[in-house]
């Protein structure tokens, strides 16, 4: 969900979402990432309570993917604020709906700090896809990333992107930039 899978930018090389990673801890731009089994909050590790119980982001907009139909609802952030929060604290998202955060060119890494729903990460720079980390596990700090510069990165629930034919090198359309 933050970059760094809805997660935090702490270098030029890092998305404001999730601490620095070693370039070993990313996954290429063609390969997918090992799914890891999704953990998911239960009784012994709820999903902690929103602090600012601020509502969701108004700008939205749609994600296109030409090569297989597909379409995606996006909330829309580009704020620092906003690109940090993500998808934290959230339990629920509808199906073919997501969080597009538009960012500024260079290698973004997410993780899933707080974040309660199970998502795939799809990385993008302009009008294509970089990679795509798939079911990053709920409650996770470990940062992930496709190592290579991108723009965007667009989060959608578990296994969103392998329903959709999804993958590295196919051309995706991104809403209007807010900035």
């Amino acid at each position: 969900m933050r970059p760094v899978a809805a997660a935090f930018l702490l270098g030029a090389a890092a998305c404001h979402r999730a601490p620095e990673e070693p370039l070993a801890a990313t996954t290429s731009s063609a390969a997918v990432a090992a799914p890891r089994e999704a953990v998911t909050p239960n009784a012994a590790s709820p999903c902690p309570p929103d602090p600012e119980q601020a509502p969701p982001s108004k700008a939205t907009g749609a994600v296109l993917f030409p090569e297989s139909g597909a379409r995606v609802e996006v909330e829309v952030v580009s704020s620092e604020h906003d690109t940090e929060k993500g998808l934290m604290y959230r339990t629920h998202m509808e199906h073919d709906h997501g969080m597009l955060f538009q960012l500024d060119r260079r290698v973004h890494s997410f993780w899933m700090h707080n974040t309660c729903i199970s998502l795939d990460l799809i990385y993008i720079d302009g009008d294509r896809i970089l990679g795509v980390v798939e079911k990053a596990p709920v409650l996770d700090d470990q940062p992930r990333s496709v190592g290579q510069p991108g723009t965007d990165v667009l989060e959608v629930n578990a296994g969103w992107a392998a329903k959709h034919g999804v993958r590295a090198g196919q051309k995706v359309v991104l809403p209007s930039r807010a900035r």
